[in-house]
């Protein structure tokens, strides 16, 4: 079997990936900051239908030194999947250097040291990377200024990686649209919802599911890298 860890993999898109993932045969390790009790309930989950095949591990993405004992309790790695995000809403005159430092380490310095860090283990096993971008990487979301800077960030790290560390690495992004609303201070009006719904080509959300899909179609995807696929129900069509 093989190998995967998911940043963020305790709730929400990344424990749907977590699970997706391990129907389709691989090992998994849930990544996790504050989550803990979800991250060991879906460890649970997991290992009830395989046994000793998912553990956890605890991090902040924030602290370098966190992410280097991450790296080093990793024996072996198959693909890496980079999902742990930091969303709200922040203008640009609201914005500091510790708003810019507290999205920009979580969104863009935590993948590429991870990505760096694991790079010789997923060498070995001629393994991947999968970056969870957004569609907002090219087209800002008003009010969201360090987040949409972030995810522009996330998705050249994606094209450079791609590069630079290829033949061995395989290394993909997906970029969701509206696939579950904001949560823990993010949230929206109804009114603000249905407009969001109408711009979709398909007038309506999507679901971590189809996130999940498209990361293990990637995984299973030998030929293809530096690709980054919208799963957004057409919302790009109309931005």
């Amino acid at each position: 079997m093989k190998t995967a860890l998911i940043t963020g993999g305790a709730a929400r898109i990344g424990a749907q990936i977590a699970k997706t993932l391990h129907n389709n045969d691989f090992n998994i390790i849930i990544h996790c900051n504050q989550s803990k009790d979800k991250a060991q309930l879906l460890c649970d989950e997991l290992n009830l239908l395989k046994e000793k095949s998912a553990k956890v591990v605890v991090g902040n993405l924030n602290n370098i030194d966190s992410i280097n004992t991450i790296i080093e309790s990793i024996e072996s790695i198959d693909l890496l999947v980079n999902n742990a995000s930091v969303f709200y809403p922040l203008s640009v005159d609201e914005s500091d250097s510790e708003n810019w430092d507290n999205i920009l380490d979580v969104n863009l310095k935590a993948p590429f040291f991870l990505s760096k860090g694991l790079s010789q283990k997923l060498n070995s096993s001629e393994g991947s990377i999968i970056n969870i971008i957004d569609i907002h990487a090219d087209r800002p979301l008003k009010k969201h200024s360090v987040y949409n800077i972030s995810k522009a960030g996330l998705k050249m790290l994606t094209l450079t990686l791609a590069k630079e560390l290829a033949p061995s690495i395989r290394v993909n992004g997906v970029s969701p649209g509206s696939i579950l609303w904001p949560q823990e201070g993010a949230e929206i009006s109804e009114l603000d919802k249905s407009i969001m719904l109408e711009r979709i080509a398909l007038k309506r959300q999507g679901s971590p599911q189809d996130i999940a899909d498209t990361v293990l179609f990637l995984a299973n995807s030998n030929y293809l890298t530096g690709q980054i696929i919208n799963v957004d129900g057409g919302r790009t069509l109309n931005q």
